[in-house]
């Protein structure tokens, strides 16, 4: 292409010449005439119809070499073009801006279908939504203070619902979960829901602490060097689990204890039976007076009870009535780890609240781990925690066994565990009779131990005497005093009408193991059995139920001549921590009812007997004597409780006030008669 330029441009020329003439020394101006701005524009959208810019594409020197006039008119034209670009823009987003103003007029409210807000409104809305937030808050803050009280921990680490609360989270019921999506309330007697949230938390940290102190020795559990129990480390335990105290008192202590034992059952039929209260009581009868489930929260998982949670009622003792009882209000959780591994978890709860007298003890995260193992054993590891408040200070006899941890430590658990499954194991495949032959059927025997462990949970729900008078008489020296207790009995299995409990304890400066033998033997019970008179009696048959050869049951028949129609039942047991033998007159009709397999839970039967004990102290080598193993390696003193039970009255009769107190006195002096008898026998008489 060729562009005709320089003199051939007409009036271009003349304006070229003028200038040369009149600015001789200046350099020559050369402009294009129309023709040549029209020629160079057409070229210019022939070759660059959508061209953007100059600068990006460097067609004026690829097209036009470099010639500075050309490149000038390019940019010019870029520029322009550009300006219109923007101009067409900003008109479109003028129109939109005015479309969408236009539309707003007509906006309308998506919830009811009226009119927007206006400013008034809208400051007014903003406002109800601050005040809303600070109420929010300080809910917040309030239920916080809630789990902080109940969990144990400081607020700052508590995030509140939230859902990654801790492994355990998992085992929370599917209530809880939906829970969570709502607005938390302070008032939890207007939200019953909210209550049930905070059990639900509460149970999920002490089922996550007590996994923790399941897991190991170590940094938690040292060795007392006293007795050589595990016992927790308070300070690696406080500076981990931070908690305030829940007593204040100067008289409050905590007790805590780790101990494991394998035990002849399987691990499901364990935990089974630790979440029914009747069968709690069952398997814990010299610990666990009475308990009951006030709430299940969850049922758990068919198969497995993976998730259970309940709120349950428990009330335990030490098998005296010098001794108060405990009394709980706790939350009980049920977690499977893994396919034959189970944890349960137990920590106490307010249920109260204000409404009721305060505890004295109160439950931190305890409870165990049950492992299945093979043939139907299980390994059980237990941990118990509890903080004490002994505003009513124990007896002297007992303070050593108490306050030394041992009395409600997880050895006695473990202890009395270990001996009731070996129970319950001896009496689904029970050997024959080692004496006589009386009990020749299996239904047979397991009738008469049936009725057997009836009379042992009679027995030990006796010694927790309500309503009880103080004879003093027996006061003097290591004597606690005689407790009575006059009650009307109406409950099947006992003889109705009114009864007259009568218990008291005292030292001896023997063995436990000692003692035991001494009441087992039948050659020394005419010394202080009031039943035999003083005469001789004879064991018609006896049934192992337990390793140890303490542990069995008896029928005896006394020799006395008025009393051919009654027999005397009989158990004797003893474990690590406790020794007993309880026993009762029965009939000889409602025995044969018994030893034929028939049902024997409507015989009435009321029991009597002893329980020995360490006393709990430490000798100066460092053993505690609270130990009654059947080695009898600890020769250290004994607590001995001895309970009478007399019916006095029928059904039918309203004995007077002055019958009552004769009665009492009656069976004040024949159970004093029978501690003088004891010490006697046993050569302790100058021990008063």
């Amino acid at each position: 292409m060729e562009l005709q330029m320089g003199n051939n441009g007409g009036d271009s020329g003349d304006e070229h010449g003028a200038s040369n003439s009149g600015n001789k020394g200046k350099k020559a101006y050369h402009r294009h005439s129309s023709q040549q701005i029209q020629q160079l524009e057409n070229e210019w959208k022939r070759n660059f119809p959508s061209f953007p810019h100059l600068d990006q594409t460097g067609a004026g020197d690829g097209v036009f070499n470099g010639d500075p006039y050309v490149n000038g008119f390019i940019s010019a034209q870029i520029e322009r073009s550009g300006n219109s670009v923007l101009r067409a823009e900003n008109e479109r987003i003028h129109c939109e801006n005015l479309a969408i103003r236009e539309a707003m007029k007509n906006v309308i409210c998506p919830a009811c279908g009226g009119p927007p807000f206006g400013e008034e409104e809208r400051q007014l809305h903003l406002q109800k939504l601050r005040q809303e937030n600070a109420r929010l808050r300080e809910e917040h803050e309030n239920v916080s203070s809630l789990l902080a009280r109940y969990i144990g921990k400081p607020k700052s680490q508590i995030a509140l619902l939230s859902s990654g609360a801790g492994s355990s989270q998992s085992a929370l019921p599917a209530f809880v979960q939906n829970q969570r999506m709502g607005n938390p309330r302070s008032d939890l007697e207007r939200n019953p829901d909210m209550e049930k949230v905070l059990m639900a938390e509460t149970a999920a940290g002490a089922m996550d602490e007590l996994i923790t102190l399941l897991g190991g020795n170590e940094p938690f559990w040292i060795k007392s060097p006293s007795d050589g129990r595990f016992i927790l480390d308070q300070t690696t335990y406080d500076k981990i689990y931070p908690r305030a105290a829940h007593f204040t008192s100067c008289n409050a202590r905590v007790e805590s204890s780790k101990d494991s034992a394998t035990v002849t059952m399987p691990g499901m039929d364990l935990v089974d039976m630790f979440l029914d209260p009747n069968k709690w009581v069952d398997l814990f009868p010299t610990i666990v007076t009475e308990a009951r489930t006030i709430q299940v929260l969850q049922a758990g998982t068919e198969g497995n009870r993976h998730g259970s949670l309940q709120m349950m009622y428990e009330q335990m003792h030490i098998l005296s009535p010098m001794v108060p009882t405990r009394e709980f209000y706790f939350l009980r959780l049920c977690q499977q780890l893994e396919p034959g591994q189970w944890v349960i978890a137990d920590v106490s709860y307010d249920y109260l609240k204000e409404s009721g007298s305060p505890p004295c003890a109160w439950r931190l995260p305890s409870g165990c781990l049950i492992q299945d193992m093979a043939d139907g054993f299980s390994k059980v590891i237990w941990v118990e925690h509890v903080e004490v408040d002994d505003r009513i200070q124990t007896h002297r006899l007992y303070r050593d066994l108490i306050c030394g941890g041992s009395a409600y430590g997880a050895e006695r658990w473990i202890a009395s565990l270990h001996r009731i499954c070996e129970r319950l194991a001896f009496s689904t495949t029970v050997p024959p009779p080692e004496l006589g032959g009386v009990v020749t059927s299996p239904e047979g025997r397991k009738s008469i131990a049936n009725l057997a462990h009836r009379m042992m949970k009679i027995f030990c729900a006796s010694l927790a005497m309500s309503g009880k008078l103080d004879f003093r008489q027996l006061s003097e020296g290591n004597n606690s005093g005689v407790r009575v207790a006059i009650r009307k009995n109406e409950e099947q299995g006992q003889p109705i009408g009114t009864v007259v409990s009568a218990a008291t304890s005292f030292w001896l400066p023997l063995s436990p193991q000692n003692v035991f033998d001494f009441f087992k033997d039948e050659k020394s019970r005419a010394q202080w059995d009031i039943l035999s008179n003083g005469n001789p009696v004879h064991e018609i048959s006896r049934i192992s139920n337990g390793a140890d050869p303490g542990n069995c049951i008896s029928i005896i028949q006394p020799f006395i001549p008025s009393e051919n129609n009654m027999l005397i039942l009989q158990e004797s047991c003893t474990d690590s921590s406790v020794s007993m033998m309880v026993y009762a007159p029965v009939g000889v009709p409602a025995m044969d009812v018994a030893m034929s397999g028939e049902g024997s839970s409507i015989i009435p039967i009321l029991p009597s007997g002893f329980v020995i004990s360490g006393d709990g102290r430490v000798d100066i080598r460092g053993n505690s004597y609270s130990s009654t193993s059947s080695t009898g390696s600890n020769s250290g003193g004994s607590l001995l409780t001895i309970s009478f039970q007399i019916l006095v009255s029928g059904p039918n009769s309203s004995p007077s006030t002055e019958f009552n107190m004769k009665s009492v006195a009656t069976v004040n002096t024949l159970i004093s008669t029978t501690v003088m008898k004891i010490k006697s026998a046993l050569n302790c008489s100058n021990f008063d």
